[in-house]
């Protein structure tokens, strides 16, 4: 088992920055993918980012220039540097885990993201 407890999400204005951090404890392998996604009302969950224990980093269209995933030293921190927000950021964001892989696989296989977060609500106000 894996659990993730996300942490960060908060309300700010267009244009402002915040910072998601994912602790990330149990049972990980020595290769593992993480990833940030987005659920919006009325929309289809998202992936946002992914990183693999060796901080390979991969984003979604919306978000690559803007945003930028990073892993601590010990592996048990994600965190997601969210910059120049829009309203259109606006969702739960959720961290999920895929022990086991590593690489192209972290942003090829977002439907395979087997272990989630609770999640965080960021709202970015016009």
């Amino acid at each position: 088992q894996v659990q993730l407890l996300e942490s960060g999400g908060g309300s700010v204005q267009a244009g402002g920055s915040l910072r998601l951090s994912c602790a990330v404890s149990g049972h990980t392998t020595s290769s593992n993918c993480v990833a940030w996604f987005r659920l919006a009302p009325g929309k289809s969950r998202e992936g946002v980012a992914a990183i693999d224990s060796f901080g390979n980093t991969a984003y979604g269209d919306s978000v690559r220039g803007r945003f930028t995933i990073s892993i601590d030293n010990g592996k048990t921190i994600v965190y997601l540097q969210m910059n120049s927000l829009k309203p259109e950021d606006t969702a739960m964001y959720f961290c999920a885990a895929l022990p086991g892989h590593s690489g192209s696989r972290c942003h090829n296989a977002w439907d395979e993201y087997n272990y989630w977060g609770q999640g965080t609500q960021v709202t970015v106000s016009s």
